[in-house]
């Protein structure tokens, strides 16, 4: 069956409720100095690849079993199971990538029965982190591309998509998105999105809902558009429905602030 949607998350502090570098570098004796750049990182006061790389490098010597350990304390979000259950059964496509690392997302993915996913490889010799990282990054720009090789893959416009996220990180994928929800997120996250969420991730099931029922009715006026259906008598013809779900202008201001949270210094 094709996929009628399409939603991308993010992964850490997003899909789910730790950051997975974070989890690492307590394991490699470098938790609080790690911590500290991450959320300068998240919050846009950093290159993100730099500090990825900076943070990494910590991380050499970390033996395979200490990645394991990480592995094991990812914590799912609140709502996030639930989510990705509901939306699959209503014909949605769901993705997840992350500035974080393929070995701990692969696992969760499976679980969750993802889509996609794509995120960054920790290198490996002798069963120990060297510490590095293969290939490019995935940064913000990455992420906005991912976002766009998915729905190009389901056949699916930007129109039809959508994006969950909550740091600097996720900002690109969330304007390329047809839709875009912070997640608890940092200050100019929240500004940017077009809704704000906190607590459970299934509050973003009613408005991906609505953005559903919206898109539909806006492809189905523009099949007829396409049909001919212009009013003999005015020379117009239909437009789309309006986008109620979507808020605007001083509504968006509103919201964003109603549903914005203090953000916490260490995730």
């Amino acid at each position: 069956m094709k996929s009628s949607q399409l939603l991308v998350m993010d992964v850490d502090s997003t899909l789910t409720s730790t950051e997975g570098i974070d989890l690492l570098a307590g394991l490699a004796g470098h938790g609080p100095e790690v911590a500290v750049v991450t959320e300068r990182a998240m919050r846009g006061e950093l290159d993100f690849a730099a500090s990825l790389h900076e943070r990494v490098a910590l991380l050499r010597g970390l033996p395979e079993s200490g990645l394991a350990q990480a592995t094991s304390l990812v914590r799912l979000s609140p709502g996030a199971r639930e989510l990705v259950s509901a939306l699959h059964a209503e014909g949605w496509a769901v993705g997840a990538v992350s500035g974080g690392f393929a070995q701990m997302v692969a696992p969760l993915a499976e679980d969750l029965g993802l889509d996609f996913y794509r995120a960054n490889t920790l290198e490996m010799a002798d069963a120990v982190l060297t510490g590095r990282v293969i290939g490019s990054v995935v940064d913000r720009a990455a992420k906005a591309r991912a976002l766009a090789e998915w729905a190009g893959r389901l056949g699916l416009a930007p129109s039809q998509t959508a994006a969950i996220g909550d740091g600097a990180n996720d900002l690109d994928m969330m304007a390329a998105a047809g839709l875009s929800i912070a997640y608890g997120g940092k200050p100019a996250v929240v500004q940017a999105a077009d809704h704000a969420i906190t607590g459970s991730l299934l509050e973003a099931l009613p408005i991906l809902r609505a953005f559903a029922q919206h898109s539909a009715a806006a492809d189905a006026a523009t099949a007829l558009n396409h049909a001919g259906t212009a009013d003999p008598g005015s020379g117009t013809t239909a437009s789309p429905p309006g986008d109620p779900f979507r808020p605007t202008g001083s509504a968006a201001s509103a919201e964003r602030s109603a549903h914005s949270r203090p953000i916490p210094t260490v995730h």
